[in-house]
């Protein structure tokens, strides 16, 4: 029996010191216990590891038992109390750096379908490891962590409630069971006052270190709007929260690691010399905790001005909105929001649309606004982008729409360019302020830039037609207030409608006459082909016909009839407020 070789193994080297042992000796060990456990002897194993009289054997070859015993934990077959505890054992024996590269090489040795099960077995004996460690202890947690933290990574993010609840590839479980393991060294921390030495300093760096890695994988990408889960039993936004306390507890101030990253201290330089990834990603993620979901607020100084909160935040807003996972997305949508609704109306100055972030911002929601697939992120960044509008002062509005007008190339994005245009020109008629942004020459030079068909007469009115409608409702608005109050910009406000409705009568007469053509041209086809299918019943099988119907294009005759009909009455419409503007500009030259 494997037990019996094992006591033959051991009696010969019970009189050995230690230091004398060879290879051979160590695998003769390691085989007669790795026997011992295959065979289902565990028991007898751990009354030999036990006593007293092995303990000098145990201490020099034991640690090489740790692969074999955790595959044995980890087998769903048994109960394998017995093997619990002979690691038990051997970790409080045992060399801890040994151990320690035992465990790691375990830890990254995973069955990638096994990660969470394994790597939820071996945290509480890496745990026990590190706790044993007096100097090398904060090095040791720095590297685990790591360790770790690079399995948990590859587990899947559940996105709904549902999923986390179901946790079926173990995220949920392994977020928990990390937050258990750091608890020792974050407790650590807080019963003491931080000194300076350079082990106290790596302790938190290791500490935040991980915070930070955390905030980025897995949080950046899971759900955590507290509106959302209303319950109180999500783990990952259970696990956002402690995070958020970890990095209080630590000390590490939050103004300093968002607004203030630049300046890194010492101990900053200690965290992010070596395999930081993507810091402003852990930024942007805190950030979005704190000023949305409002975790660990209580502790954020209310000292800081609502533009220089929102300058800071811009570049993470700017980070979240380039990116195309939902998360992402929503995230810096609702960053966005939470950091322009601090700021005072009309309060933002135009230097910082020059700022990158501020310059990039409106482009990625302009992005979103026309490019996502998404539809509730579509009509989401809508919503920002008018409130972002609305906090800019005059000056800072004017220039924005001029550049949004002259890049963005999307009919629907400088239809809202051009209805805010209107809006803004009403309330400086309000306010009384002539002297405005959105008045006299400044308006003047607005609408050339604005006023105008992209392609001339080759325009496409059909797709630009969000663009024309506002564009002839600003212009009617704009005559109508100029002949009842005049401000001075009746000839120039003049010429720019007639050059625009000169060239728009072209593009419509046309348009018109193209859809119409194209329009009777369905209809006798569609007379055509009902003669033909009846002509055609008694001879040919009701299949053959589906078949050639299928044919004949993707869209339905229906729907093509309906398209060019839709083509025509908006033109019908377009031509009216033509015939609107015209008729105000003679009224008052006459």
């Amino acid at each position: 029996m494997a037990v019996n070789q094992l006591e033959d193994v051991i009696q010969r080297w019970r009189t050995i010191d230690e230091k004398d042992f060879t290879l051979e000796d160590r695998e003769l060990f390691l085989n007669a216990s790795r026997t011992c456990i295959a065979q289902g002897d565990s028991a007898q194993l751990l009354d030999f590891i036990k006593e007293e009289s092995n303990r000098h054997l145990v201490r020099s070859m034991g640690s090489g038992l740790l692969p074999p015993l955790v595959n044995e934990v980890l087998r769903k077959d048994q109960s394998p109390a017995h093997c619990q505890a002979i690691l038990i054992q051997l970790i409080q024996i045992c060399d801890v750096k040994e151990l320690l590269d035992i465990l790691h090489q375990q830890v990254e040795d995973t069955d990638p379908d096994a990660i969470a099960d394994s790597i939820i077995v071996l945290m509480p004996h890496i745990q026990s490891v590190l706790l044993r460690m007096r100097e090398s202890k904060a090095s040791g947690l720095a590297c685990a962590l790591d360790c770790l933290q690079k399995q948990i990574s590859k587990l899947p993010v559940p996105y709904s409630h549902k999923q986390e609840q179901e946790d079926k590839y173990g995220l949920c479980r392994c977020c928990n069971a990390i937050l258990t393991f750091v608890q020792p060294f974050v407790q650590e921390v807080k019963n003491r006052e931080l000194k300076s030495n350079n082990q106290d300093m790596k302790l938190r760096a290791a500490l935040l270190k991980f915070c930070m890695e955390s905030l980025r994988e897995p949080l950046l990408q899971a759900q955590l709007d507290k509106e959302v889960n209303t319950t109180d039993n999500s783990p990952l936004l259970n696990f956002a929260t402690e995070i958020m306390a970890i990095i209080t507890v630590i000390q590490e101030p939050m103004p300093k690691l968002l607004f203030y990253h630049s300046l890194r201290g010492k101990e900053d330089t200690i965290v992010l010399e070596k395999g930081a990834c993507h810091p402003n990603e852990s930024r942007a993620c805190m950030a979005y905790l704190l000023f949305v979901q409002r975790i660990a607020m209580e502790v954020f100084p209310a000292v800081f001005n609502p533009v220089f909160v929102l300058q800071c935040n811009m570049e993470y807003i700017n980070l979240l909105l380039s990116r195309k996972d939902e998360s992402w997305i929503l995230k810096g949508l609702d960053l966005n929001v939470k950091s322009l609704e601090r700021v005072t109306d009309n309060s933002l100055p135009v230097e910082l649309l020059e700022l990158k972030p501020f310059h990039e911002v409106p482009q990625n929601l302009i992005k979103i606004m026309t490019d996502c697939p998404i539809q509730h992120l579509r009509g989401r960044s809508l919503v920002v982008f008018q409130l972002f509008i609305e906090k800019l002062n005059g000056e800072a509005k004017h220039r924005l729409f001029r550049r949004t007008m002259k890049t963005s190339h999307h009919a629907g994005v400088e239809s809202i360019i051009i209805k805010n245009i209107k809006n803004q020109a009403e309330l400086s008629r309000k306010s009384g302020n002539k002297d405005g942004w959105f008045e006299g020459t400044w308006l003047v030079t607005l609408l050339k830039d604005t006023i105008i068909l992209p392609q001339g007469h080759e325009t496409d009115l059909l797709h630009g037609m969000d663009r024309v409608m506002e564009s002839l409702n600003l212009l009617r608005y704009l005559l109508i207030r100029e002949r009842e109050i005049s401000t001075g910009i009746w000839t120039d406000l003049c010429h720019t409608a007639n050059s625009y409705t000169k060239i728009l009568r072209v593009c419509l007469s046309m348009s018109k006459s193209y859809y119409g053509t194209e329009l009777q041209k369905l209809r006798e086809d569609k007379k055509i082909k009902a003669k033909e299918f009846k002509e055609a019943s008694g001879k040919r099988s009701v299949q053959s016909m589906i078949v050639k119907t299928e044919m004949l294009g993707s869209m339905p005759r229906e729907a093509q009839d309906k398209v060019l009909q839709c083509a025509l009455v908006t033109y019908d419409l377009m031509e009216s407020l033509v015939v609107h503007i015209e008729e105000i500009i003679e009224e008052s030259q006459k």
